[in-house]
């Protein structure tokens, strides 16, 4: 594996909460097994880093529906760090591609 950390995630506290914050988002299990492919969203946060990129999302214009089809096709969003996030959303707010909030 790339991130060898994730033998180390405790399946409670980690993995679970984490696939079923997934399921509880909208994604079907062919989305999950895609998201959770990328190793280091299981490694990642909920509370300081996952849901406060969803939030992000909300608040630069995308819907739910939005974000769950960025999600289902970009999971390694979620680990990006805040900067590169938000210096994305300008670059897509500058060209017209964001909805306003």
């Amino acid at each position: 594996t790339r991130y060898p950390q994730l033998f180390t995630l405790s399946l409670d506290d980690n993995l679970k909460p984490t696939v079923q914050w997934l399921v509880d988002l909208g994604m079907d299990s062919v989305q999950v097994a895609n998201a959770v492919s990328f190793p280091r969203l299981l490694g990642s946060s909920l509370e300081n880093n996952l849901k406060p990129k969803v939030q992000t999302l909300r608040e630069s214009g995308f819907t739910d529906s939005q974000i769950l089809k960025i999600l289902a096709k970009q999971p390694r969003l979620l680990v990006y760090s805040s900067d590169r996030l938000n210096h994305r959303l300008h670059w897509l707010g500058e060209r017209g591609i964001l909805t306003e909030s």
